[in-house]
């Protein structure tokens, strides 16, 4: 197979394994399946892959590896700083102005990195490619939001940070829900998902804070960085 094949059918993969992960999370819920956590953590890892294969096949220059391992670098530092405060963290925040700036692949690559990255700090486990996961779909849909012009008013930014870090503590909470509650009630979902209500608003409420100082300023400025060194086109600027 030809290297711009491989590229179409990556593209095509991209979209199909981020909805696989949900659907196969319900149908094992719906179903009961054995090994649920097994299943589902395949699954997940294996959303994870055509993005960071796609990359590679790209073949990036160094310049263009860059602006992502800085902003997943800065992620994961950012997470570290803010650990004495639960889930208050800037990570939302800095994908999201990623996805804006570099695009939707770069979004996804840079929440995953970040999460990688963190738990080299926080430590590694079966939650990590979930969170890889769930930050990397911020990212992804973020970047697709901003390219069909959604993101011309920064109030919408603010909701999207707001609902996208609700999101993602629904995600995470999903996964535990269905791979290590046994029997799964309805009791039980809503008594687990309302434990983790509280940290979710904390983190939607810290992704919107970070947002409103961050996102102008650092979309114009990388912005700039894009045009100097001629990474991609520039974005719109956001009013």
């Amino acid at each position: 197979m030809s290297s711009a094949a491989e590229t179409k059918v990556l593209a095509v993969l991209e979209p199909v394994l981020l909805v696989a992960v949900p659907v196969v999370l319900v149908g094992c819920a719906a179903f009961n399946v054995e090994n649920t956590a097994l299943l589902t953590l395949l699954t997940v890892t294996a959303a994870l892959v055509p993005f960071f294969f796609r990359f590679e096949k790209s073949h990036p220059k160094p310049r263009d590896i860059m602006p992502i391992v800085v902003l997943a670098a800065m992620a994961a530092v950012g997470r570290i700083i803010f650990a004495p405060f639960p889930d208050f963290k800037p990570v939302t925040a800095i994908v999201i102005v990623a996805a804006v700036t570099f695009g939707k692949e770069s979004g996804f690559l840079v929440g995953a990195l970040s999460a990688l990255a963190s738990n080299m700090f926080f430590g590694q486990g079966p939650w990590t490619p979930w969170q890889m996961y769930a930050w990397g779909l911020i990212g992804y849909l973020a970047g697709v939001l901003y390219e069909r012009g959604f993101f011309e008013r920064k109030n919408f930014v603010y909701v999207y940070g707001f609902v996208a870090a609700i999101f993602y503590g629904f995600i995470l909470d999903s996964w535990y829900i269905v791979g290590f509650i046994n029997p799964l009630t309805m009791r039980a979902v809503l008594l687990g998902y309302g434990a983790g209500l509280p940290f979710s608003l904390i983190h939607a409420t810290s992704t919107v804070l970070f947002l409103i100082p961050l996102f102008g300023p650092w979309t114009r400025k990388l912005a700039r960085i894009k045009v100097k060194y001629g990474l991609v086109s520039a974005p719109r600027d956001s009013e």
